[in-house]
């Protein structure tokens, strides 16, 4: 099963890419070039954003048995991302990335890393089930409450809500800022739904589905979608800078 590649996946990554790339590209017009994008404030712009990130978390989490090195895969991108904060907090104080996705990512492979022999104990359809319903019960609590969007159900005690190692886990400090904020809870567990879903389809002999590709493009895109990440928002920032 190590490093085969699912044409899928990658086309499924590579469009996910694609919206980011257009959707910060809205996100410098408004922000950065005070450009009037109404729309961009809407229902619909935060349901795509979302969409973006959980495509991404969710794939991750189901590509991490695909691939060999884990442990140094999850170092390098954790490391991207301290990379990206090193240097927006320096050059770009003030839409400063701390904790984004990738920093999200790499913690999320590199834990798992060390806990899949326990994971790999667990039936897959229960880890599954048990990954969604708690991502759904704890998606707000980055706002102070168990909950999903819209619906809060308990609040939590502010206590919890202290430092930067509790902003970390999801409980943000007051005061705390990041324009790409991806705490390790609630989002581990949409990469724990993921990366059982991947454990039962192996185990139903279903991966097969995944490797035929129909989109050499956004395939291309997928497979290099760390480095394309890496370097996006920078030709972001010339290619518009120079338009402007």
């Amino acid at each position: 099963m190590k490093d085969k590649r699912y044409a899928a996946l990658d086309g499924i990554r590579g469009f996910a890419l694609l919206n980011m790339i257009a959707y910060h590209a809205a996100w410098d017009l408004v922000y950065i070039f005070g450009v009037d994008l109404p729309w961009y404030q809407s229902k619909g712009a935060y349901v795509w954003q979302q969409g973006i990130c959980w495509t991404f978390i969710f794939v991750s989490g189901f590509c991490w048995s695909l691939g060999s090195h884990a442990l140094r895969r999850g170092t390098v991108v954790f490391m991207g991302g301290a990379l990206i904060t090193g240097i927006t907090i320096v050059f770009m104080p003030q839409d400063r990335v701390v904790f984004g996705i990738l920093t999200l990512i790499g913690s999320c492979m590199l834990i798992v890393s060390i806990l899949n022999r326990l994971l790999q104990k667990a039936v897959p359809l229960v880890g599954l089930s048990a990954s969604m319903i708690l991502f759904c019960l704890t998606r707000n609590i980055n706002d102070g409450y168990l909950g999903f969007e819209a619906v809060n159900i308990v609040k939590l005690p502010d206590v919890l809500y202290r430092n930067p190692v509790t902003t970390y886990l999801g409980f943000p400090q007051s005061g705390f800022y990041s324009t790409d904020y991806f705490s390790l809870f609630p989002w581990i567990l949409l990469f724990l739904a993921g990366y059982f879903l991947h454990k039962k389809l192996r185990d139903c002999n279903r991966l097969d589905i995944l490797k035929k590709g129909r989109f050499a493009g956004l395939e291309w895109l997928g497979r290099h979608s760390f480095e394309i990440y890496m370097v996006h928002q920078p030709m972001l920032y010339l290619g518009l800078g120079i338009f402007f």
